[in-house]
């Protein structure tokens, strides 16, 4: 049976989050609960991307301070917040920190659903674009610091002697690292590193 995609709830209101899950998994949903923000910011690194659900009045961390955090990790996660009776200021103020849309409790079934649909369709590129990104990232970071100079000569378009003379190193030397680079940054061609290195910031296109 294939999914809509994950949603994460976050509300210290036990029932809501009962009966939210409830809704959420009979319309095909992966539903993970979470009883405050700071549990799930906690948990965040290790999930799937996924439409946030997230009341604005919680003890701790409430969803404006949640908002500013997800925005301070640049997270591709998509945020509905669900607010009270006059928290519209608020929620107004949630918008403006990144929140996708915000919902009056109580509010009609269609309209959360027909919302977190909405925001994991339009979210799911971004989010495969910042994957691909932190993926990127964690190559070059796996690269020694010789490793890294020889990719920076590449990338400038110098030869393995220009790059040896750089680094007064032998260019067999130049080759082994070459090697090294083109494996830990799985490029099988020059070219492919260029684009790699195009992605990362370190050659400007």
């Amino acid at each position: 049976m294939t999914t809509k995609g994950h949603v994460y709830v976050i509300d210290d209101d036990e029932g809501m989050r009962d009966s939210l899950n409830f809704l959420l998994d009979c319309s095909g949903f992966i539903v993970t609960l979470f009883d405050n923000a700071q549990c799930f910011l906690e948990a965040l690194p290790d999930l799937a991307f996924g439409c946030v659900v997230s009341d604005i009045r919680m003890p701790g961390l409430d969803g404006i301070e949640l908002l500013k955090r997800m925005k301070a990790r640049h997270s591709a996660f998509p945020i509905v917040i669900m607010t009270g009776h006059g928290d519209v200021p608020l929620a107004v103020g949630a918008i403006k920190l990144g929140a996708v849309d915000f919902l009056e409790k109580p509010f009609e079934d269609d309209r959360l659903i027909t919302l977190i649909e909405s925001a994991v369709r339009e979210g799911e590129p971004a989010a495969k674009k910042e994957a691909i990104a932190q993926d990127i990232a964690a190559r070059v970071a796996s690269l020694s610091s010789r490793e890294h100079q020889v990719m920076e000569g590449l990338v400038a378009g110098l030869s393995n002697k220009l790059i040896a003379r750089e680094y007064d190193i032998s260019p067999r030397t130049i080759e082994v690292y070459r090697a090294n680079v083109m494996t830990k940054m799985q490029a099988n061609s020059l070219s492919e590193l260029l684009r790699l290195a195009m992605r990362t910031g370190m050659l400007k296109d």
